[in-house]
C-alpha cells in the first residue's frame, strides 16, 4: 500500500508578515497573503494543494514518459524533480496511483545517460542537470524492490564517477572542492555546487562509493561562500548573499554532517532578516532550498520559515493545481515551478532519505 499523507507534530503559530525583534524584514512585504487556516487545518490545506498538484503532473507527462522543461522540451532534469515530487509525497515504484508514473518516468531518464555517464539538458549548464538527475536516481533506489534496481544503480555510479571526476579538475583556492557548469570547468558555484553536494549525500545512504575525501572538501568550499561575520552565502565567494544562495548553503552544510554551525546559523539569522520573497530571482529554487534547509536546522528558525513561505506557496497556487515560474525561471515551464513547490511544501512528511533529519 501506498504510504499515506501523514500530518507533522510540529506547530506553529501563523504569521502574515514576518517581524522580528520589532523591526520588519529587509525588503517591503506584498499585499497580505491569504491566511491559511488555523492549525488543526493548516496540514489538510497543504495535503490538497500537493494532490491537486500531483494530478496536474501526471496530466502532463509525455507517453515516452518525460516531462517537458519549456524551452528545453523533453527535460532529464525536470522528469527527475517530477519524480521527486511524486516521491515527496509519498508515493513509490511499484504501488498505488502514481507508480506507472515514477516507473516509467525513471525509464526515460535512464535512457537519457549518455556514453560517458553524464545527463545533459539541451542548455550549457550540463552540471545543474546532472546532479539532479544523480539526486533522484540515489532517492528512488532506495524506494525500488533490489530485483529490479541494478539498471538504477549502474547508472547511478556511473553518474556519481562523473561528478567525482569533474570536482577532481584542478582549480584554485578559491574554487577548491566545488563545481561549476561543465564537467570540465576550473572554477565553482554553490547554485551547481548543492546539486552536486545533495546527489553525493544521498548515493552514500544507498551505499555508493564516496570518499569522505571529497565530501570534507565541497563542504570547505561552501563554507568559503559565507562572509566573515557568516551573514548569509554568496554566489560565487563571500560577496553578496542572497536568500537563494544562503539557503543552499545552510542544507549542504546541514546534510553533510556539518549541523549547527556557525555558517549555518548565521545562515538562517540572515533568513530571518532578508525572507525569500516573491519575485526575488529564482523564487522556486529559493523555496526548495529556503524549506530544506531550515526544516534541517529546525526549531524557530523552521518555524517561522515555514509559516512564511507556505501561505505565499498556497497563495501562487493556480485552480488547475499547477504553479507558473516567473523570471529567469519561466523559461523552465509549469512542470519545473510545480515540482519545486511540492518539494519544499512536502519536506515534513520525510519521505524522501535526504530530507530526514
Amino acid at each position: 500500500m501506498t504510504p499515506r499523507l501523514r500530518s507533522t507534530s510540529v506547530l506553529g503559530v501563523l504569521c502574515a508578515g514576518l517581524w522580528f525583534s520589532g523591526q520588519m524584514f529587509y525588503a517591503q512585504l506584498p499585499p497580505p497573503i491569504p491566511a491559511i487556516e488555523p492549525v488543526w487545518g493548516r496540514r489538510a490545506q497543504i495535503d490538497r494543494a500537493i494532490q491537486s498538484a500531483l494530478v496536474y503532473l501526471a496530466n502532463r507527462q509525455a507517453p515516452a514518459g518525460s516531462w517537458d522543461g519549456g524551452h528545453l522540451g523533453p527535460s532529464p532534469a525536470c522528469t527527475s524533480l517530477a519524480i521527486m515530487a511524486f516521491l515527496a509525497a509519498g508515493h513509490v515504484p511499484g504501488e498505488g496511483p502514481y507508480a506507472t508514473n515514477i516507473e516509467r518516468g525513471v525509464q526515460w531518464v535512464l535512457e537519457q545517460q549518455l556514453a560517458n555517464g553524464l545527463f545533459a539538458d539541451r542548455h550549457n549548464g550540463q552540471m545543474y542537470t546532472h546532479g539532479i538527475c544523480a539526486l533522484m536516481l540515489s532517492e528512488v533506489l532506495g524506494m525500488t524492490p533490489e530485483a529490479n534496481s541494478q539498471q538504477i544503480r549502474q547508472a547511478l555510479e556511473r553518474s556519481i564517477e562523473v561528478i567525482l571526476v569533474a570536482q577532481a579538475v584542478k582549480k584554485n583556492r578559491q574554487n577548491a572542492g566545488g563545481w561549476r557548469y561543465q564537467p570540465r570547468s576550473d572554477d565553482s558555484d554553490l547554485s551547481v555546487t548543492g546539486w552536486q553536494l545533495l546527489a553525493l549525500r544521498a548515493a552514500k545512504n544507498v551505499g555508493c562509493d564516496v570518499p569522505a575525501e571529497c565530501i570534507d572538501q565541497a563542504v570547505a568550499y561552501v563554507k568559503n561562500c559565507t562572509s566573515r561575520n557568516h551573514d548569509g552565502f554568496g554566489y560565487m565567494g563571500a560577496s553578496n548573499p542572497t536568500p537563494v544562495m544562503t539557503g543552499t548553503g545552510i542544507l549542504c552544510l546541514e546534510i553533510c554532517g556539518a549541523h549547527h554551525t556557525a555558517e549555518a546559523l548565521g545562515g538562517a539569522n540572515f533568513l530571518f532578516r532578508r525572507p525569500l520573497m516573491q519575485g526575488e530571482r529564482f523564487f522556486f529554487y529559493g523555496v526548495y532550498y529556503c524549506t530544506t534547509g531550515m526544516f534541517q536546522i529546525g526549531g524557530k528558525h523552521w518555524e517561522i520559515t515555514r509559516d512564511h513561505l507556505e501561505p505565499l506557496l498556497m497563495a501562487l497556487q493556480l485552480p488547475d493545481g499547477r504553479w507558473d515560474p516567473h523570471g529567469e525561471e519561466m523559461m523552465f515551464g509549469p512542470v519545473y515551478g510545480t515540482s519545486m513547490a511540492v518539494l519544499a511544501l512536502a519536506v515534513e512528511y520525510q519521505y524522501l532519505p535526504i530530507y530526514q533529519r
